[in-house]
């Protein structure tokens, strides 16, 4: 059975928990948590690259010089792709990225990640979160208290809370998620991962 400390907003040690075995203790899988991985960060490209082709270049309507005694190989127009200025050849045009994944596997890969978390020590767990207010300070204290490096943090909160957001959005090290929203990218590009105890339950009854 898998366990994990329980910590307050201090940073005080209170007590340990056990964690649902089959979210956080499971078999890791690397080629699938690569596979989802590879798929999230895809869905997240913008794909908006755009080159003008042949026919989309203003302008070459005129033959561009003569066609004989310039001493220069005749040409019929400037939007040629060999010309300066001219269409571009097999370029980059608008497409999306997006990668589709089953539920299941993206939910297996994020079970992985927070496996490998736990046997770590990476992840803890906060026993309340309390933010009155925005106030950046108030979560920079409670960041420092339970990431005492400074390391990468996601904090995993049970449901949307703007107070807490608009606290984190100016420390560039620390994420917030809901249980809801988290994945598996989210865990990986973290070195601390700290889930809010009432954010516990509704994870382990979403991926459970």
């Amino acid at each position: 059975m898998a366990s994990t400390k329980i910590y307050s907003a201090d940073g005080a040690e209170k007590e340990s928990i056990e964690l649902n075995a089959s979210v956080f203790d499971i078999e890791p899988n690397v080629g699938l948590v690569h596979q989802v991985a590879v798929a999230l960060m895809a869905s997240k490209r913008q794909g908006n690259h755009e080159t003008k082709v042949r026919h989309e270049v203003q302008g070459g309507g005129k033959k561009p010089f003569n066609q004989k005694g310039t001493g220069n190989a005749r040409q019929g127009s400037i939007r040629e792709p060999h010309m300066r200025g001219g269409g571009v050849v097999f370029g980059p045009h608008k497409r999306s990225y997006r990668k589709t994944v089953p539920v299941k596997m993206s939910r297996k890969a994020l079970c992985c990640v927070l496996t490998d978390r736990v046997r770590n020590d990476a992840l803890c767990v906060l026993d309340e979160l309390s933010i009155d207010g925005v106030k950046t300070k108030s979560m920079l204290n409670l960041w420092e208290a339970l990431a005492p490096e400074g390391r990468k943090t996601l904090l995993v909160t049970a449901e949307n809370n703007t107070d807490v957001v608009k606290s984190a959005r100016n420390l560039e090290r620390l994420t917030v998620r809901t249980a809801a929203d988290v994945n598996a990218l989210d865990v990986l590009d973290a070195k601390r991962v700290i889930v809010v105890k009432d954010a516990l339950t509704n994870l382990e009854a979403r991926l459970g």
